[in-house]
């Protein structure tokens, strides 16, 4: 039996990790801890969660857990992953990883020091239709030489200027995290290195939002719209755009990939493929959320973590970091980042 204690158990924690944990044989939700009283209690009662606790550290130290499923805001993720690895329990934390590049590190660090226990990031979910099928194609050379790399999302989030403050614009809570940046870079990152540079500006209309909890207007800490050009090997250029306040006609989620041959274009949002024409994903290939099954079989089995593992994670948020620092400082960013601008 393997008895998992929940951390935040928002809306992402109730659709997909607890019924994805409760579909494994011999798993156990013994405890659960959330922001305020009341809705551990409800979750509890939902989902039949014998243990309750009000704070994230008195549930860590439950001896007769053996994981701990994160899904709070970024914000605490560093600190109970530390927490919970030097009281001897399995990770599974909801994305993004950490607040920036330095707390990234301190959790690859824990880990490291650790290496019975699984550590696991809940991927970013775009793309997996499609992963090993552009991995294919990539490698048989069906658009040529990678010349160029294009992604685009715009998405109406943040379009009303009147809507309060979201906590994704809490600069306390997200970080150096904005908009998709992070969770799309990290799919492309299944199909390409890691890049050497960035350069970037970001830019929010709406700078002052009213704090619901606060009673006030505060300024907005993270951006409108990201913009950033970013150099890879081999003289491969990139080029990200990410906006949350775009009117519905112009929104879109895809990705790019122009060769010298031919070019690739990936729907993230519909999963589908154009290359001379439209493709389809072979059964055989087509990937899928498997988060919840992975992380237990790794647990029982000491399967390498694929999707998505500490190392990957540092790697992504590393990039973040750098982005902040480029548009702050309004200059050029080389990765990996040197440990005194991890943030």
């Amino acid at each position: 039996m393997l008895r998992v204690g929940l951390i935040g158990a928002g809306a992402n924690t109730r659709a997909r990790h607890i019924p994805g944990l409760l579909a494994q044989p011999e798993v156990r939700l013994l405890a659960v801890c959330n922001r305020r009283p009341q809705s551990t209690a409800a979750v509890a009662q939902e989902f039949a969660i014998p243990r309750t606790y009000d704070r994230w550290q008195d549930l860590v130290a439950d001896p007769d857990l053996d994981a701990i499923v994160i899904g709070t805001w970024p914000d605490l993720h560093a600190p109970i992953t530390l927490a919970a690895l030097q009281a001897g329990k399995h990770v599974l934390t909801e994305a993004r990883m950490a607040r920036n590049a330095a707390e990234a590190h301190a959790m690859l660090r824990a880990s490291q020091a650790r290496p019975d226990l699984v550590c696991q990031i809940v991927p970013s979910p775009f793309g997996l239709a499609g992963e090993r099928f552009v991995r294919q194609l990539l490698a048989e050379g069906a658009i040529g030489t990678l010349r160029e790399v294009s992604l685009i999302h715009r998405q109406g989030l943040f379009a009303d200027p009147q809507a309060p403050l979201h906590w994704r614009q809490d600069a306390e809570l997200s970080g150096d995290n904005m908009l998709t940046l992070g969770i799309l870079h990290e799919t492309l990152s299944r199909w390409l290195p890691q890049p050497r540079a960035v350069l970037a500006q970001t830019m929010t209309f709406t700078p002052q939002r009213w704090h619901a909890e606060k009673g006030e207007y505060v300024a907005v800490g993270t951006p409108d719209l990201v913009q950033v050009l970013l150099d890879y090997p081999q003289g491969v250029r990139g080029s990200y755009l990410l906006s949350g306040v775009a009117p519905p006609q112009a929104q879109e989620m895809s990705v790019r990939l122009i060769g010298s041959r031919g070019m690739l274009h990936y729907d993230l949002q519909s999963d589908t493929l154009t290359l001379d024409g439209p493709l389809t994903i072979p059964e055989s290939q087509r990937g899928g959320w498997q988060v919840e099954a992975d992380f237990v079989a790794s647990i029982r089995t000491g399967r390498p973590v694929t999707h998505t593992n500490f190392a990957s994670g540092v790697a992504y948020m590393e990039l973040t970091t750098a982005v902040a620092r480029s548009a702050a400082q309004q200059r050029r960013v080389t990765l990996p980042l040197a440990q005194e601008e991890w943030g």
